[in-house]
């Protein structure tokens, strides 16, 4: 069982990486959107060869990878929703099953067909070298949409830590630090 735990805590670790990479990304966004109004609203001069379309496709690119980097991370942390009206008076062993049939049912097929039919548009954007339709946009369009493919391998190997913890927990030999992130908190 500790094999398990650990293997859970090394994707925990992961995850947690790309979404400090994540993170980095938001602070870059905010950066980039206060650039944007400056040099839009006060007639700031742009650097040669930028332009505000260029600008605010890369505000989107920066919010997309933000996302795509950050969700596997939250959902190992409890940051989705959840109906916990019925859900709290539940036990400890049921919360458990509940998570592990909503995770195996759910989550886990969900995460792989996301990817398997994201990967198409990737290699076709890939392939016909795709653009941004403004002529004054961003190329290389594939790289913003294999956060697609990234958003959903990422929620998958959060998945499976997750499973993995309700099978410790179904077994007796979860900690007790680790049942927050498998279950929730307190409000």
């Amino acid at each position: 069982m500790q094999g398990l735990l650990g293997v859970a805590r090394g994707l925990d670790r992961i995850l947690k990486l790309f979404a400090t990479i994540g993170g980095w990304m938001g602070l870059a966004l905010v950066i980039v959107v206060c650039y944007d109004v400056i040099t839009r609203y006060f007639g700031v001069p742009k650097p040669a060869g930028l332009n505000s379309t260029m600008i605010q496709e890369f505000e989107y690119w920066l919010h997309s990878g933000l996302l795509a980097l950050a969700i596997g991370y939250g959902y190992t942390k409890q940051a989705h929703v959840r109906i916990d009206l019925v859900r709290d008076n539940l036990s400890t062993r049921t919360k458990l099953w509940i998570e592990t049939i909503g995770i195996t049912l759910a989550l886990i097929p969900y995460s792989i067909l996301g990817a398997w039919m994201s990967w198409p548009y990737v290699k076709q954007a890939f392939l016909t070298g795709e653009i941004s339709k403004s002529q004054t946009g961003l190329g290389s369009i594939w790289i913003v949409k294999a956060g697609l493919i990234a958003l959903f391998l990422l929620l998958l190997l959060a998945g499976i830590s997750q499973l993995l913890k309700c099978i410790a927990g179904l077994r007796g030999h979860l900690p007790e630090e680790m049942e927050a992130d498998v279950l929730g908190g307190g409000h």
